[in-house]
């Protein structure tokens, strides 16, 4: 007799856990962002061609992946990236400041002495990439550093 009041009491106690933790896997659910298209090689992410998707109970993002606006929006890609799939940090750029054959203005300062020449970027770069260039006046080929806005820092070598 026992066991059968004990019965609908351990019934109910489970049910109302279960739906507890229901609750609280749902409050954990992260929401990412994944391609809502293809999106091909050398193509600027932006945000209309993301599609957010709520992950499910106990899923876990991979650490490898960028799924936030701010690790997409913005970048480039380096392969082709598909619908509803995660997209890999690795196939994503930043999107380059200047590009190759493009004439940037060289500066070397030091001391109080600035050099300003004019230059043509051999290889493209983003900020803070360092890249080939070519002195327009004498043809010397040196390497310098993106800077924002777009010139290139030399460094005495």
């Amino acid at each position: 007799m026992r066991r059968r009041n004990v019965l609908p009491r351990l019934r109910a106690a489970v049910l109302a856990f279960a739906m507890l933790g229901g609750t609280a896997l749902a409050a954990e659910q992260e929401v990412v962002l994944v391609p809502n298209r293809v999106i091909y090689p050398g193509e600027t992410i932006v945000l209309s061609s993301l599609k957010e998707i709520t992950l499910r109970p106990g899923k876990v993002r991979p650490d490898s992946v960028a799924t936030l606006p701010d690790e997409l929006d913005g970048r480039v890609a380096k392969r082709t990236l598909l619908p509803g799939r995660y997209v890999p940090v690795t196939a994503l750029r930043e999107a380059w400041l200047v590009d190759r054959g493009a004439s940037v203005q060289v500066v070397f300062a030091a001391a109080g002495l600035t050099i300003s020449a004019a230059a043509v970027t051999l290889e493209p770069g983003a900020a803070g990439d360092v890249v080939k260039v070519r002195n327009l006046d004498s043809g010397k080929i040196f390497t310098g550093v993106v800077l924002a806005d777009g010139s290139i820092r030399v460094g005495a070598s």
